[in-house]
């Protein structure tokens, strides 16, 4: 019952976003940043911490980690202000506001601010400005990001904590939900180190995001390559980041979500199995996610486990070329 429970909260999770990405004012370029600020926050944690301070034992560059995944709040704040078309100045005001807040805290202060303080620029004079923004606008970007910190631990992090305790229960159920979800997430405009961030996934399941989203690298170079969807630079492209390709992706929703969906369930059923545990949340992306791994585990087993999934997520895409073979899709130059 708790799986169900897990994933329905889950997939609800998913449509909002989503939902919030086409139809919010600049929804898209909002969730980008907040994709950038799990990226200059947690992925610099993540290697600088586990890495860098754990698995090399170098103090200095795990205090250099400890320092940045402090600063999700800021990050998100920030970033999602220049996203919104706020000056720098006043971007960074509002996130320096939210030091010592989450990510996602940070983010929706920073958002829903950020209309006051286009506001402020459009109608105030110049010089006073600036005297406004600091009065009006820093407390209550402060506030909100306070107020709604509480809620965010009791939704998404309360999420997370059902997948992570219900993973002990069933891994090979989570396994399958888990690296489907999260490598379908990672092609689509989400962004799959936000969204395990944001449930705060940590030991299994947040290595099966971590390697089913490594394991997705091989498998879109492969079914990209065979279907041609672009040319080398496309293919080359959406192995390393795929979101760098998500006006393709976007235009073939069909073939590319299912092959991965079949491909990320698959290795987290092996990632699963093996009881592969990472702890540094939010590094579901494909270097850094396979980096950390050894931070957390048998160095030989994380080799063992992240080339199987390599190779059955390569296989996942040959295969899905021949199923989707005769299916009409949209290339590159279509797009153009």
């Amino acid at each position: 019952m708790e799986i169900v429970k897990g994933t329905i909260l889950l997939l609800i999770v998913l449509a909002c976003f989503t939902l919030f990405s086409y139809k919010a004012p600049r929804g898209m370029k909002a969730m980008g940043a907040l994709a950038s600020a799990a990226i200059a926050t947690f992925l610099v944690e993540a290697f600088q911490r586990f890495v860098g301070g754990d698995l090399l034992h170098i103090d200095f560059l795990g205090k250099v980690g400890d320092a940045a995944g402090s600063m999700g709040g800021v990050a998100a704040a920030a970033l999602v202000a220049l996203a919104m078309g706020v000056s720098p100045v006043y971007a960074l005001m509002l996130g320096a506001a939210c030091a010592g807040l989450g990510l996602l805290p940070g983010f929706i202060a920073g958002y829903l601010i950020s209309f006051v303080v286009k506001k402020i620029e459009e109608k105030v004079p110049d010089g006073l400005d600036l005297i406004v923004a600091i009065v009006v606008a820093t407390p209550l970007v402060r506030l909100l990001a306070v107020w709604v910190n509480p809620l965010v631990d009791a939704t998404l992090l309360n999420i997370g904590g059902i997948i992570t305790k219900t993973t002990d229960a069933s891994p090979i159920v989570m396994g399958i939900i888990l690296g489907g979800v999260i490598t379908v997430v990672a092609t689509a405009p989400l962004s799959s180190m936000a969204l395990t961030a944001m449930l705060g996934l940590t030991g299994t399941p947040m290595a099966i995001g971590a390697l089913a989203v490594f394991g997705s690298s091989f498998m879109n170079l492969v079914f990209f390559h065979r279907m041609k969807f672009g040319n080398r630079k496309t293919t080359i492209s959406v192995a390393i980041e795929p979101l760098s390709q998500v006006d393709i992706i976007s235009a073939n929703p069909v073939p590319i979500y299912v092959t991965n969906f079949l491909g990320g369930a698959t290795a987290g059923i092996i990632i699963a199995l093996a009881g592969l545990v990472n702890d540094a949340t939010g590094t579901a992306t494909p270097i850094a996610g396979f980096a950390v791994m050894y931070g957390f585990n048998d160095p030989i087993k994380v080799t063992i486990i992240a080339l199987s999934c390599a190779i059955s997520s390569a296989l996942w895409g040959l295969l899905g070329s021949y199923i989707f073979r005769n299916y009409k899709i949209r290339r590159l130059e279509d797009l153009v």
